[in-house]
């Protein structure tokens, strides 16, 4: 295939997926929004699944495909450019005070699930028992979840969109339509993601890992990215920062798994995952929220630090691989 049809379709995968995810997130929102939820919980949740999608489907493809660094290495990257790169920009745009109980059980939900990735990956495999662990805690992740909402139904505060429309025949119409053709930019964008970025990869010489970690990592993660510029023009800071906490622990504890399953057995952890992605995006996360359990409250310089740290990341990333 010539050389310019490949950057062509990767690029188009690229734009399928910032589209599609832009389509499916404004339908889901909206769906989840009529109903009253708050916004930290429809970020945490119904935002975080659907900014998930693109993560979930590049790597399940890539596992199924055999190209496991590139299904490890996007989940894994997900989840840093999630934390270092969007966070960064929204708490450097629209730092905010926190309620601490309502955010501190999904800060623990993630801190386990990056601890649980980076103690079974020693081994140099997520297995079988790995991944039913990781299960395990997207199960409990989806427990609080749905307590937290049934909790805050009805009470004042951050409730339902302010004006909300006038929900018409025409209107559910339309957000379906998003709602599916988003989904379908989603998929095809992730096959094209997949199969050109391993190509271009193996033109340039450049470990799939490194493209997996940057460019499909990066690119995934735009509907996050999507969602979080919207919520700092709306200033909706909770949307953002719960959504970037659920696609956190949605791309860990629910893509590894089903990556195993159509690999066939268990994932291998690279060095290189293991001795530089995953201690940077501990480190990323413990800059991030721990100084928030002292403070309660997201500070400007927390955003400054995590886009200092995300791109010295990239940058040693790309220069020792």
């Amino acid at each position: 295939m010539e050389v310019f049809l490949m950057y062509f379709l990767f690029i188009v995968g690229l734009v399928l997926i910032i589209k599609g995810g832009d389509w499916f997130v404004d339908a889901a929102v909206w769906f989840a929004e009529i109903s009253g939820i708050p916004h930290f919980i429809v970020g945490a949740t119904v935002v975080g699944f659907a900014t998930s999608l693109p993560e979930v489907i590049v790597s399940v493809i890539a596992a199924a495909q055999g190209d496991v660094e590139m299904a490890t290495g996007n989940a894994i990257g997900s989840v840093t450019a999630n934390t270092g790169l969007i966070l960064g920009i929204s708490l450097l745009f629209m730092p905010m005070a926190i309620k601490l109980k309502e955010y501190l059980p999904k800060i623990l939900l993630l801190f386990a699930s990056i601890a649980a990735v980076w103690i079974f990956g020693i081994s140099g495999y997520i297995s079988f028992i790995a991944s039913i662990v990781l299960i395990a805690l997207f199960a409990v992740f989806v427990w609080e979840n749905i307590s937290s909402a049934k909790k805050s139904l009805g009470s004042e505060g951050d409730t339902a969109v302010e004006g909300k429309e006038e929900v018409t025949k025409l209107l559910v119409v339309k957000k379906i339509a998003l709602f599916v053709f988003g989904c379908a930019g989603i998929i095809v964008g992730s096959e094209l993601l997949v199969n050109y970025g391993s190509e271009i990869a193996a033109s340039l010489g450049v470990p799939t890992r490194i493209i997996s970690i940057s460019a499909v990592a990066i690119g995934t993660s735009l509907p996050e990215l999507v969602t979080t510029v919207s919520a700092i023009r709306k200033k909706q800071a909770s949307l953002s920062v719960g959504n970037i906490l659920g696609s956190n622990i949605i791309d860990i504890t629910f893509i590894l798994p089903p990556c195993m399953l159509a690999y066939g057995k268990s994932l291998p952890v690279s060095a290189g995952t293991l001795y530089v992605d995953l201690p940077v995006l501990m480190g990323l996360t413990l800059l991030c929220f721990v100084p928030t359990f002292f403070t309660k409250k997201f500070s400007r310089w927390q955003g400054v630090v995590l886009l200092l740290g995300y791109a010295g990341y990239i940058i040693y990333t790309f220069m020792f691989h």
